[in-house]
């Protein structure tokens, strides 16, 4: 029998697979828990439709990430905390701080997508990568200055 699930199934498939499995199975546990359905020529059109708008949907979220990657690469973004001797910094800039500026400036950049080789602990100028997701980054740089 030709089904199509609704949901992970653990060993059989993932959601939107299209399987055919022997009677039993799918009528005393699939459809009967509603982990699937029967794969009539109705569903199975639909379940087409669905995954073509999931991958237009996918595709123009890419382009707008790309977009963004491109319009933030190579931009300061200037960050003023409190310094001892030597520029020396109290604390560390963090991921968090230079999410902040760049909120501040327009950009909505999640912290966790700011990657730091080395915690930023003095005064300077500091390449900075942001990872949007796999394979599109973008480098800013990160210019800490002590307060006044």
């Amino acid at each position: 029998m030709k089904v199509i699930l609704k949901q992970d199934v653990k060993g059989t498939g993932k959601k939107g697979d299209i399987l055919d499995v022997s009677d039993g199975f799918a009528k005393n546990f699939l459809l009967k828990k509603g982990l699937a359905e029967a794969a009539s020529s109705v569903a199975v059109n639909s379940l087409k439709i669905q995954k073509e708008a999931e991958e237009r949907r996918r595709a123009e979220e890419i382009k707008a990430i790309r977009e963004l990657a491109a319009k933030i690469d190579k931009t300061t973004v200037d960050v003023t905390i409190k310094c001892g001797e030597n520029g020396k910094v109290f604390g560390s800039v963090t991921s968090k701080e230079i999410a902040g500026k760049l909120a501040d400036m327009g950009y909505d950049i999640d912290k966790k997508k700011i990657v730091l080789k080395e915690s930023l602990k003095v005064a300077g100028d500091y390449p900075v990568e942001i990872r949007f997701m796999e394979g599109v980054s973008a480098k800013i740089n990160v210019s800490v200055k002590p307060e006044q």
